[in-house]
């Protein structure tokens, strides 16, 4: 048994990543930002320690007697007038978390970052090498770029071994946001019209996998792409469908006229001072699309990757029980 030490603990992957630890018997530390997500993680089975993220104090005297930290913990946003907390979190968070484990004493700290970090062109599919377009499709994008870029500096300067893994758009029970957002409400008839584009998908077991043998066999300075499927989005539709067992078929619209609706909307809420529901940066994101290869973590970490029948399938059965589809 092993004593680990996990930020982001109280969000879908970290808190998949908590029972998977539990599950396999380690002791697990958690950091808690209040009282609702103490009681959450407790009752997971974790240890809990309070604080912020960046209070490095706190961290370091959490992380004592830890083998290794899982550093989750991050902010995924689009269509954000204020990113200055986004940023913190993305950018500063992994910094503060590394230094504090160095004080703590801990050799390997697990950075979970996002295969947007890839920057791949459009067409391309992405890998840990591909060389990256040269800019960015969204604030969130940029974060997370450079809190990856800022993770592995800070690991070299603190003798920490740092382990990156690079998740697409984790999907399963719990997953409501990101592209599961679409996806769901394709399924409940609330989405007629979409643009044509690639999604990659990972199940939420294989994320909390790919993050355990990271920390078993990832090689420290290295980044590891964990993507279960690609696929059109029609092709994801039609797939989501036939496991729900509805009829649905969206329009597809042209890019052209996505752009110009999402930049209308966006304009049209902020002008009444309200977080618009679309935005430039979300569409520009959906149109590029994005196509990765996962294929060096099952070689180099022996990941599995689930049929993605089952994680649709699975997806759907926890979302009906949450309430989340009621037209099906």
């Amino acid at each position: 048994m092993s004593r680990v030490f996990v930020t982001g603990g109280s969000g879908v992957v970290g808190g998949a990543l908590i029972d998977s630890l539990r599950e396999r018997g380690d002791d697990v530390v958690a950091l808690a930002r209040s009282d609702a997500a103490g009681a959450e993680l407790e009752r997971r089975g974790a240890n809990i320690v309070r604080g912020d993220i960046l209070d490095a104090d706190v961290l370091a005297r959490g992380m004592e007697g830890c083998t290794t930290v899982f550093h989750v913990a991050g902010v995924n946003q689009l269509c954000v007038e204020d990113p200055s907390p986004m940023l913190r979190a993305n950018i500063d968070g992994p910094a503060v978390a590394i230094r504090a484990a160095a004080r703590a004493g801990v050799p390997r700290v697990v950075h979970t970052s996002s295969a947007a970090t890839l920057g791949e062109p459009e067409g391309v599919v992405g890998d840990e090498d591909t060389p990256h377009r040269g800019w960015f499709l969204s604030t969130y994008e940029r974060s997370k770029t450079e809190g990856e870029k800022v993770a592995f500096e800070t690991g070299n300067q603190e003798g920490v071994e740092v382990v990156s893994v690079n998740p697409s758009s984790v999907q399963g029970p719990g997953r409501a946001g990101g592209t599961a957002r679409f996806l769901l409400a394709f399924l409940d008839g609330r989405l007629k019209l979409f643009v044509n584009t690639h999604v990659s998908l990972v199940d939420i077991k294989d994320c909390s996998a790919g993050h355990l043998l990271a920390a078993e066999r990832g090689k420290s300075g290295e980044r590891y792409v964990l993507n279960g499927m690609t696929l059109t989005i029609a092709e994801a539709f039609a797939l989501a469908a036939e496991v729900a067992g509805v009829e649905r078929s969206p329009r597809l619209v042209p890019r052209e006229a996505a752009t110009v609706a999402g930049t209308i909307v966006e304009r049209a809420f902020r002008l009444v001072r309200r977080r618009p529901p679309v935005c430039r940066e979300m569409v520009q994101t959906l149109i590029h699309g994005h196509r990765y290869d996962g294929s060096r973590a099952e070689r180099e970490l022996g990941l599995r990757y689930s049929d993605p029948r089952d994680t649709i399938r699975r997806t759907v059965a926890w979302a009906r029980e949450a309430g989340l589809l009621r037209n099906t």
